[in-house]
This record gives structure tokens, C-alpha cells and sequence, in this order.
């Protein structure tokens, strides 16, 4: 299992990372150029709620870390992007969260993105240089040494009967991995449990090119004290990128290649000794092995596909595609009856997330299980031991379920107005669920809950808890739990603007500030009163996402907690120290002035502590009586710019190697350090001494009383493997092992009462008569916690007869929340009761469209009630729940829609200055229920919207404008634009073809609208006027007809508007010669088309339809037209026949242009069977998009052909 050290351009920090073994990376050591950082696979981040489980917590997943990366990075360069968090250890290890959406991205192993940030330490203008990327500026040669050597930097400040200045010296051994000096990046694995085999994976990470260019594997047989290179072994152009160790069985080694040169793995099964290599047809992101079997592994590809393998990845097969990023997890074992399980979070066909389990080897759409009924939330699904979350998000509000033990879902409880923006599961250990929710009205803190063993109902623990942001936006919660002792919880709380630190013993029942020092460092008295002044601790982890926090505990050593922070009213980031609790939390003594990292040896028995320093060190100090006294040691002859400390996996941890360098550019230092000289034997039994665990004098904690041993400090023995407490006996029950149950609030009195949104009596709503339920007495025991008798009868819920109730508190809702409904499809109705009888009474509902069912009882309906409703509409749907005692009704109002496909935008194609101008918008099909429209006019900002598909309109600018329509039906949003020409005067003539146009006649939009160019590039050529006087609309429908527009024009220079005369002259041009034959267009090699003029037009045309039926009438208007010209002409002067002349007179009244095919087109609402065909109304469909804030699937459809004229 892989540990990391880590370095940040801030300087180390101390990293205690708990799993099979012990990893430290230490505080600024370095000269600026190195980092460690983590790319060990490890469990992936929690959306929806969580932190990840810690090893040897359970859950059903167990991602384990690859192996311990160490990287070195030049000044100027930047963090290494491909780098991963390292995962957080068991108890001790800082609890985060991780915000389901979005979630913190995970490394290319998968390792979760789940480090909290800590506070930047101070350091020397040198250090700041460096972290800036910019070189300290060159000491003289010899000076580094020489001053390391003279000034001591690591020299603690203290009384001397603190700190022993004589210098000790352990025994250790040095190995630079020679060749390796450009190498950034290093991978440790440490098999530990009696083994003496290290394997380091160093690499060349090149920042420019964001790959790895270099790499060795070097092994040691002897604990480091020296090592063999292996790239002979494992090919010598072989690149490798990751190193990972199977968690059951650590002699099983597998190295991944790079899969930018080649996709492979090299398995060993002799502790890296030798190696096969086996090609891969995928690219690896991470791997998930499993907690029992050893050769059973998981692997996520980089596109989204899962695999598995029974053979530690000999063979692979595929078991699902779409899976979502870090959202798989191995079966618990007890919690799932099949080991091969695997449950997984995967995409569907449409892009909905759901929640599905099946087996490792048979992953088929028939064998697969759906848990959750329905969609889930993308990444949101969480597996952890008995408990798997998920979250949905409806009404614009997250809910959260929740299965216990894989029995069905339940939705998870919070006081009624906590109105959750977000959540995080801290912990699930001793089944229950700790979560961190953060309410509407909270911003940078979080509230604590606890839940019952369900993790259904949830009580308040602990508000305003302190929380930030991480560097991947990954939310970091300031809680700690303590190693080794259960229920006991540190946490930063805000209070008026300031954060303080709280501590529990009881699982968040009560918290109490912490106990100040009574002495500093010096022997000089602290005054600071409660509840005024108080220690307050840093319990955020680095803001390097590879290294762990300042605060350590170990379960071997339950009492015993080491911690940075200050004294004073609230938590600083300035006057930080080192501070130690040999007593579980109770009293608190300064151990050191400045930041040292600390690391437990022999089961807590000897402290060793190193300085944050830029500077190069070969001394550490060590302390065998819980940080009392410290004893100062060398473990180098040459001063060492430390870059981390890998301690020795298992529970004794008497070996550690140091790594770092002595000079900028040298290679890597390895520095084996062995502390076993320093014991005089192993320990007996008479070097012992009892310690009762105790907060505050009470010895009864989490309703027990624990006794432990410890080593006397005068001891220097060693004392091997942990036994654990001593004795433990129960206590006598009390008010304080008792929180509130939920619903009930705890007042000053200390009584646990109901809150004012909770009914006691709803407890019994789903209990039918004759049987009975846990009627609540306020309280609820804490869980896991150990008292006996006392109290317990007066506390513990008692059973009850359920009573016989009304039906009261009856809803009806869709499964999806939504109040529509797709015609012809099934649509789920679920019926809720608050309270009543639910065994005996009768449902019934009635659908609203002539169909009812009835229900002899509630839970026939758990599943919802089905139907489909075959027409468009808004139905009344009734539900009356009727017993003995009563009954109660309730009515929803459902709207089914069917698809709208289409709509099409009718409005003439010229009109006149300031006159009215109907438009309408039709529909295919006509009838799909409640619509909205959005009319939008021009370039205007704000739309006009109605429920009607015809408005009228007027333009008051001459021009050409345009007119957009949107119709929102449903789940859909569709669209049409047209544009409509404007001006005071106008002329137009109908146009006619030679017939053998028609039989190239698709009769589409894009046709109509090529050969209206076409057309109107005939008649400029034939007449030489502008273009800009002409507009031509091929109208839709056979024979194939035309409209010509003439139309004033004003140019550039801002010369007048053409006059009614100069209109004329370009009329009587036109019909001239158009009358002599002299307008025609080659249609394609070998057909020619002749335009002619055909006659008057009263109004401007809508293209509506192509029927030409009623051409009787057509032609009697046509001759009154011909008489009226003449009549025209005879009285005012000369007139051109077949022109008709539109102007604004302003005591006149013009009529606006009608269609003279059909006069039924000038009608605003027009019935379906009446129109033209659909293809008649398509133009063009659009791609789809969202309109507006709406998220759904809209489409936008836009014809822009009528009038389909071209004004080029």
C-alpha cells in the first residue's frame, strides 16, 4: 500500500497518513525544488455527501493507494497537474467532505480529491524567492554547511530541563540513487509486517510537455540500507508511470507503463523481483482492487469504460461503458451476499445517471439490478459499508436517500427547515450516519448532524462549524476525529466572526472549549479564563492537496494528541506553536515555539519531532515521555535538505527512511534511520502504569469506563504489539447518554422537547390498527454508546398501539414531480397520507378522462398508480381516501401535451406604413396542449407574450423587418422567423411561367427560394434597373406563380425616395418587357423559361396555402380590375394596365394586400384540415437549443422563405 511525502512551494508540512503503515512528509526542509506528491489510487471522492472511507472502516469499496510518490520539482516549474491527494487515513486523519456537484477531480489513478487546505507558515525571504519560482540568491561554497552546522536552526527555544542539549547520535545509513539526479518524482512501496523489501519508482515529469520522459525502479532486500536498479529487468526503453501493490497479499506488485509510448502492465508476484509484462488494449485512469480477494480488480478507462479482472490483470474484460467517473465500488462483504458484486453509477442512453449493481464477469442488460427506482443525480452515488447514498434533485431542491444495509431507499431526515444547499457524510462508522449540512442560510460553516442507525433520521450535533475550499473546489470541513478513542471529535466553531476549538467525548452530545496551558514553553504562567480565552488548534489539512495536516493521533496511542495552534480569544494563523495532550484532550502543555512535524514510534511510546525549516538539517529530537522531555539526535553526518520521512509499515514503526538531497542538483538522498539502538530491551510487565481515560474527572465516556497502560516515563524500553485497553466496564445510564430524538429540540432546562414543526403523533402514520410502533419519549440513546440500566427505562422509545386514525394529509404528486404528461404515454400517480389507517380504508381515483380505479388498501399503490391518457388536455385528476373514520380528498390538475414538430410563422410579404399586419403562428399538430407564445418584433429587447397564436401588429418604420415567433409546449420550444417589408407606397404584379417550369417544381422552400433569385436576376439584366426597386416571392403551390414587388428606394447619398411617378415609369419598363417576351431564365441546359405578367393583386399575398380553387371568382375580379385601370387612366392622365398602387393617404383608407388564390388565407386562426400539407409548411429546421433559463431539450425551427423573395 502506497504512502506519499509531499512538498508545496509553502514548505513541508507534516503528513500522518494511517493505513498498514505510517507515512510522514515533513515541513519546509527543501531548498525550494522538490516536491512530494500523491498519486496513489485511492478511494475517489464522496459527491452527494461523503468522505472517503479509511482503510480498515469497511465500505464497499477500498481504493488502495499505489504507492508512495515523492516528487522534486524545479523553482520555476509548475505543481505536477497529473498529481492526486493522497487518501486519507483512519482515525486521526482530518474528516473532509466532497460537494456532489461538481465533485473534486480525482488523478489519473483515481485517488480522491479530498485534501483540505491548512495555513501558509511563514518562511525566510530565500524560501519566499523560491516559492515564487526566483532563486535565492548563491551562498559562498561552504557557507550552507557551515551555518547549518553553527546555528543550529532546528535548536528548540526551552528550559533545560525540557531539552537536553547534548547531541546523541542514531544509527543510520545513506544510498543516493545515482543516475537519478534529474528524476522530479518518486513512488515509495514499503511492505512492512516483517518484510524487508522497498521499491522506489523515480521519474522525470516534464512540466512542458506534461508527460513522463524518464524513469528507474530501484529495490531494496535489506530496509533501505541499499538498493539495486531494476530497468534491466523491467525493459530498458520502458517508461513507467505508477506503482501499485495489492492491498491482501503486498508481495503482488504491478507497474503501469506510459500509455503515451505503449498501454501496459508488468506484474511481479515475488515482491518486485522479477516481472511479466502484458499488453493492455485500454488506457488505465485507476484501478480498485478488492478487500478479500487478491486477484480481483476493477479498472477505469480515460473514455468512461469499466473493467475487471479475476487473474490480477493477466486477462480483462469489459463490464460496462459509461460509467461515471469514481462512481464504482466492490460489494461489501456481510452487507452483500456476493463477494463478485459490483455496484456502479452509469449513464444511460439518454444522459440520465441511475444506479445499477451486477456481477463482476456478467454485466449484461439481463442480469444487471436497478436498487434505486428511477434517475439519480450525476455523481452522486455513494457505497459505504452498511449504507448507500444517492441524490435527487427536484422542485430545484436536493433530496437525499439513503439504504441501510441494501434494504429499500428512504429519504433522509433533517429538521424540516434546515433546507439543505449542500451535504457531506463525515463518517458512517458504528452504523451511523455523521454528516455535515450546510443550511439556506449559511455560507462558509456548516451545521453537524448524527443520524440513528438507519441513517434515516438525523439530529443536530454541533452548528456554525467552520469549512473552505480546497484547490480543486473540493469543500474541507474543520473537524477531527481522535484515533483510538471513540466518540471523541475536535472541531473549529464560528462565533460572532471568530472560530474557536470545541472538543466532544460523546459523539457531538456535548462540546466544551479547550483548557489553555497553564505554563509556556518557559515555565512562566499563561493567564487565559474560560470562557474567554481558550487553545485553539488548526485542524485543516495543507494547501498542498498531497500532504496531510498539523494534528496527529494514533490508535495505538489513544491519549495522546499533537497539534499546532494558539492561545487567545479565537484561532490565529500568527504565534502558531506546538502543543501536546497525554490525557485524551483534558490538559494541553507547549511543546515547541515553531511548526515541527511529528511522527509516533513504538505504538506512541517515543515522539520524534523535526523543525519546518528552508534550511538543510541532520537533527531531530525525540521524547519518551509524551513530549515532557525532548532529547536531541543526529541521524545524518551531512547536513540534509529533507524532502520526507517514510516510517515502517506495522505497528512498532522503528525504522524510518529519510529522503532528500545535499545540493540543488544532487541525486536523491535515501538516509535509513534505526531507532532500535535507543531501547535498552523490551518492555515487562512492571514498566507499565494504569490510565483511566476521563473528560473532566468523569471517567464514564461513551457509557463506559476504559482503562488503559502506559509505558513510565522513565522507561526506556520497547513495548511492541498494541493490546489495547485494559479493562472497560459499563456505566450506569444518565441523562447525558441520551441525545434528543428527532423532532424534539433540547432547551435550557435541558429537557429534549418537540420543535414547532414537528407532530409527535405522526410517528404512527404508517402503523395500521391492531399493531403497534416506537412511540418516542423526546430522547434516543448515543450510539455505541455502552451504559446499562439507570435511566435507560425512563429514556428508551416505548411500543404503542396504533390507534385508529382518519385518513388526513392526502397528496397526490407525479413521480417526477412535473404537472405534465406525455399523450400516449404512461404517466405514474404516487399517493401520500400523512396519517391513517392504511390497511383499512378504500382508494379511489379518478383520472378526469372518463376512467376510475379503486384500491382496497395504501400500500397497493407503493408503486404508484399507471395510466395513459389518449388525448390532449388538462385533466382533474380526484383521489378520495376513505375508513371507518373518516375520509380525505385531493384533486391535481394535470396537463398532457403531446410533441409540438413544428411551427410556421403566416404574415403578408409587404405592407404598408403604420396599417395593421396579422400574423399567426400555425401549428403541426394543431392540437398539443397548453402553449405560450413569445413574440418578438425587430430588434426589441422585450418580447410580447400571449396565449394566443395571432396578434396584430403595426411598423412605423419603413424597411425591412423582422418578426419572430416562439411557442413553448411542454418540454419543447420551437421557433419562426419571418421578415415583412415596409414602406409608404408600393407597386406589385403578379408573375406567371411557362408551363415547363412546373414539372421542375419541387414545391419546397429552398427551391421557391433559388428561383426567386433567379427571377429577379432576369428582370434586373432585361430592364437595367437597380436591384434595389425589385423583390420577387415565388409563391407556393402549382401552377407556379410569382409576386413582384416594385418598391421605392433611397440611396446612399440621401437622395428622395422614388415618387409614385418614378414608380410608374419602372412599371411600365417592366410590364413592357415582360409583355415582349424579353424576361427569361435558363433553368438547366436545354430548358428556358419565359415570365410574363398575369394580373392585378389587390393586397399584399400571405403565403398560406397553394390552393387555387374558386378561379371564376378570380377572373371576374380580374375584369373589374381591367375596367377600373382604365377608368384610372382616362381620368388621371396615362396609367400603366396590370399595376396596382399602394400608398398612405392620410384621409383615405387602403386595404391591406389579401391573397387572391383563396380568401380563407386572410383568416387569423385557420383550422388544421384546411391548411397546406406539412411539407408545404417546412422551410428549414434548425439545430435544437435551449431558450432562455429553461433547462429542457428545445428546438428551434426558423423558415425565413415567405415571403420568399431575395433582396440582393
Amino acid at each position: 500500500m502506497g504512502k506519499v511525502a509531499g512538498r508545496s512551494a509553502a514548505g513541508w508540512r507534516a503528513a500522518l497518513l494511517a493505513g498498514t503503515w505510517l507515512v510522514q512528509f515533513l515541513g519546509a526542509f527543501g531548498t525550494g525544488r522538490a516536491e512530494l506528491t500523491c498519486l496513489a489510487a485511492g478511494k475517489p471522492p464522496r459527491g452527494l455527501l461523503f468522505v472517503p472511507a479509511w482503510p480498515g472502516r469497511g465500505g464497499e469499496e477500498r481504493r488502495f493507494p499505489a504507492a508512495a510518490k515523492v516528487t522534486r520539482e524545479e523553482p520555476t516549474g509548475p505543481p505536477d497537474p497529473s498529481a492526486s491527494p493522497a487518501r486519507p487515513g483512519p482515525a486521526g486523519a482530518p474528516l473532509r467532505g466532497t460537494a456532489l456537484a461538481p465533485p473534486g477531480r480525482r488523478g489519473e489513478e483515481g485517488s480522491p480529491a479530498g485534501r483540505a487546505p491548512r495555513r501558509r507558515r511563514r518562511r525566510s525571504p530565500a524560501a519566499r524567492r523560491r516559492g515564487r519560482g526566483v532563486p535565492a540568491e548563491r551562498d559562498p561554497p561552504g557557507r550552507e554547511a557551515a551555518a547549518a552546522a553553527a546555528a543550529s536552526p532546528e535548536q528548540p527555544q526551552g528550559r533545560a530541563t525540557r531539552f537536553r542539549p547534548e547531541e546523541l547520535k542514531l544509527s543510520s545509513t545513506a544510498f543516493a540513487l545515482a543516475g537519478d539526479s534529474a528524476h522530479n518524482q518518486a513512488m515509495v512501496h514499503w511492505s512492512g509486517h516483517n518484510s524487508s523489501v522497498i521499491l522506489i519508482l523515480t521519474k522525470l515529469y516534464d512540466y512542458n510537455l506534461g508527460s513522463i520522459t524518464e524513469s528507474s525502479l530501484w529495490r531494496s532486500t535489506d530496509y533501505g540500507t541499499t538498493y539495486e536498479k531494476l530497468n534491466d529487468k523491467v525493459g530498458l526503453k520502458t517508461i513507467l508511470s505508477y506503482l501499485y501493490v495489492c492491498p491482501t497479499n503486498k508481495r503482488k506488485i504491478m507497474l503501469l507503463t506510459d500509455p503515451e509510448i505503449e498501454s501496459s502492465l508488468l506484474i511481479s508476484s515475488d515482491e518486485g523481483a522479477t516481472y511479466q509484462k502484458y499488453r493492455l488494449n485500454f488506457y488505465i485512469q485507476s484501478l480498485l482492487f478488492h478487500p478479500k480477494q487478491e486477484d480481483w480488480i476493477l479498472a477505469y478507462s480515460q473514455d468512461q469504460k469499466l473493467y475487471s479482472s479475476v487473474e490480477f490483470g493477466r486477462r480483462w474484460q469489459l463490464l460496462q461503458e459509461g460509467v461515471a467517473p469514481n462512481r464504482f465500488y466492490w460489494s461489501v462483504m456481510g452487507s452483500s451476499k456476493e463477494p463478485d458484486l459490483v455496484h456502479l453509477e452509469a449513464k444511460t442512453v439518454d444522459g440520465h445517471a441511475q444506479y445499477i449493481t451486477c456481477r463482476m464477469q456478467n454485466c449484461t442488460e439481463a442480469t444487471r439490478s436497478k436498487p434505486f427506482p428511477g434517475y439519480i443525480d450525476p455523481d452522486s452515488l455513494i457505497v459505504q459499508d452498511d449504507y448507500v447514498f444517492v441524490q435527487l434533485t427536484s422542485g430545484g431542491r436536493p433530496h437525499y436517500y439513503v439504504s441501510y444495509r441494501r434494504n429499500a431507499f428512504a429519504q433522509m431526515k433533517l429538521p424540516k427547515y434546515s433546507l439543505p444547499k449542500d451535504m457531506h457524510v463525515i463518517s458512517t462508522d458504528e452504523n451511523q450516519v455523521f454528516a455535515a449540512v450546510q443550511e439556506w442560510n449559511q455560507n462558509d460553516t456548516y451545521n453537524l448532524y448524527i443520524s440513528d442507525t438507519r441513517g434515516v433520521y438525523f439530529t443536530l450535533a454541533l452548528e456554525n462549524v467552520k469549512s473552505s475550499r480546497g484547490l480543486e473546489g473540493n469543500v474541507m470541513i474543520d473537524l477531527y476525529e481522535v484515533a483510538g478513542i471513540k466518540g471523541m471529535f475536535l472541531a473549529n466553531k464560528k462565533i460572532d466572526n471568530q472560530v474557536k476549538t470545541f472538543i466532544t467525548y460523546n459523539k457531538g452530545r456535548d462540546w466544551r472549549l479547550l483548557q489553555a496551558p497553564d505554563t509556556d514553553l518557559r515555565g512562566n504562567p499563561v493567564r487565559c479564563l474560560l470562557p474567554y480565552c481558550s487553545l485553539h488548534l488548526h485542524l485543516k489539512v495543507s494547501e498542498n492537496p498531497y500532504t496531510s495536516g498539523n494534528i496527529a493521533s494514533r490508535d495505538t496511542a489513544p491519549s495522546i494528541i499533537v497539534a499546532s495552534g494558539n492561545i487567545g480569544t479565537e484561532l490565529s494563523d500568527s504565534d502558531i506553536s506546538m502543543f501536546v495532550s497525554s490525557d485524551a484532550g483534558n490538559t494541553w502543555r507547549q511543546i515547541f515555539e515553531e511548526e515541527h512535524s511529528v511522527l509516533y514510534l513504538d505504538q506512541g511510546g517515543v515522539l520524534v519531532a523535526m523543525k519546518h525549516t528552508s534550511l538543510p538539517i541532520r537533527h531531530l529530537w525525540l521524547s519518551f515521555d509524551e513530549g515532557r522531555s525532548w532529547s536531541k539526535y543526529s541521524f545524518t553526518s551531512i547536513p540534509l535538505f529533507v524532502d520526507g520521512v517514510l516510517g515502517e509499515p506495522g505497528e512498532e514503526t522503528l525504522i524510518m527512511t529519510v529522503f532528500g538531497h545535499v545540493s540543488h542538483r544532487s541525486e536523491w538522498q535515501l538516509v535509513k534511520v534505526d531507532y532500535k539502538s535507543i531501547f535498552d530491551r523490551r518492555c515487562a510487565e512492571e514498566d507499565y502504569r494504569p490510565w483511566q481515560l476521563h473528560s473532566q474527572g468523569d471517567a464514564c465516556i461513551m457509557g463506559a469506563k476504559r482503562i488503559y497502560r502506559k509505558r513510565k516515563s522513565e522507561k526506556k524500553c520497547m513495548q511492541g504489539k498494541y493490546a489495547g485497553a485494559m479493562a472497560s466496564e459499563p456505566c450506569v445510564c444518565t441523562e447525558a447518554d441520551f441525545d434528543c430524538d428527532y423532532g424534539y429540540e433540547r432547551h435550557t432546562n435541558g429537557q429534549c422537547l418537540p420543535a414547532f414543526w414537528y407532530n409527535p403523533s405522526s410517528l404512527s402514520k404508517d402503523c395500521s390498527f391492531g399493531q403497534s410502533y416506537l412511540n418516542s419519549t423526546g430522547y434516543r440513546k448515543v450510539v455505541s454508546n455502552n451504559c446499562t440500566d439507570g435511566v435507560r427505562e425512563q429514556y428508551t422509545a416505548k411500543p404503542q398501539q396504533c390507534p385508529g386514525k382518519a385518513p388526513r394529509g392526502l397528496r397526490i404528486i407525479t413521480s417526477d414531480g412535473k404537472l405534465t404528461a406525455e399523450q400516449g404515454h404512461n404517466v405514474t400517480l404516487m399517493v401520500q397520507l400523512e396519517e391513517g389507517d392504511v390497511q383499512r380504508m378504500i382508494i379511489q381515483v379518478d383520472f378526469g378522462d372518463g376512467i376510475a380505479v379503486s384500491y382496497a388498501n395504501l400500500s397497493s399503490t407503493e408503486d404508484g398508480i399507471k395510466h395513459v391518457y389518449q388525448s390532449v388536455g388538462i385533466f382533474r385528476v380526484t383521489v378520495q381516501v376513505e375508513n371507518s373514520l373518516g375520509l380525505d380528498s385531493t384533486v391535481l390538475y394535470l396537463h398532457v401535451t403531446c410533441p409540438l414538430e413544428h411551427v410556421h410563422l403566416s404574415l403578408p410579404f409587404v405592407t404598408t406604413k403604420n396599417k395593421e399586419v396579422n400574423a399567426t403562428a400555425v401549428l403541426w399538430p394543431s392540437q398539443v396542449g397548453t402553449l405560450t407564445y413569445i413574440w418578438w418584433f425587430g430588434n426589441n429587447t422585450e418580447p410580447l407574450v400571449t396565449l394566443e397564436g395571432s396578434i396584430t401588429f403595426t411598423f412605423s418604420v419603413e424597411g425591412m423587418n423582422t418578426i419572430t415567433v416562439q411557442v413553448s409546449a411542454g418540454n419543447t420550444i420551437l421557433q419562426d422567423t419571418k421578415t415583412i417589408a415596409v414602406y409608404e407606397r408600393f407597386q406589385s404584379l403578379r408573375l406567371s411561367f411557362s408551363p415547363n417550369l412546373d414539372e421542375y417544381n419541387p414545391d419546397i422552400p429552398e427551391w421557391r427560394r433559388d428561383i426567386s433569385r433567379v427571377i429577379k436576376r432576369a428582370l434586373v439584366e432585361a430592364t437595367s434597373i437597380s436591384s434595389k426597386h425589385i423583390l420577387v416571392a415565388v409563391l407556393p403551390g402549382l401552377p407556379t406563380s410569382a409576386e413582384l414587388f416594385i418598391l421605392p428606394y433611397q440611396g446612399a447619398t440621401g437622395e428622395n425616395k422614388r415618387t409614385a411617378e418614378d414608380l410608374e415609369q419602372i412599371s411600365e419598363i417592366l410590364i413592357h418587357k415582360l409583355n415582349q417576351n424579353l424576361v427569361q431564365f435558363e433553368l438547366k441546359p436545354g430548358v428556358r423559361v419565359l415570365v410574363h405578367a398575369a394580373h392585378l393583386s389587390a393586397a399584399p399575398l400571405v403565403d398560406l396555402t397553394p390552393s387555387h380553387s374558386g378561379s371564376a371568382m378570380l377572373m371576374l375580379l380580374s375584369v373589374v380590375f381591367v375596367g377600373l385601370a382604365i377608368f384610372v387612366i382616362y381620368k388621371f392622365k396615362r396609367k400603366i394596365p396590370g399595376i396596382n398602387v399602394y400608398a398612405q393617404m392620410q384621409n383615405e383608407k387602403d386595404q391591406e394586400m389579401v391573397s387572391p388564390v383563396s380568401q380563407r388565407e386572410s383568416m387569423p386562426n385557420v383550422p388544421q384540415s384546411e391548411l397546406m400539407s406539412l411539407e408545404q409548411l417546412v422551410d428549414e429546421k434548425l439545430d435544437t437549443r435551449p431558450i432562455g433559463s429553461i433547462s429542457i431539450a428545445a428546438e428551434t425551427q426558423s423558415t425565413k422563405e415567405i415571403p420568399t423573395y431575395v433582396n440582393v
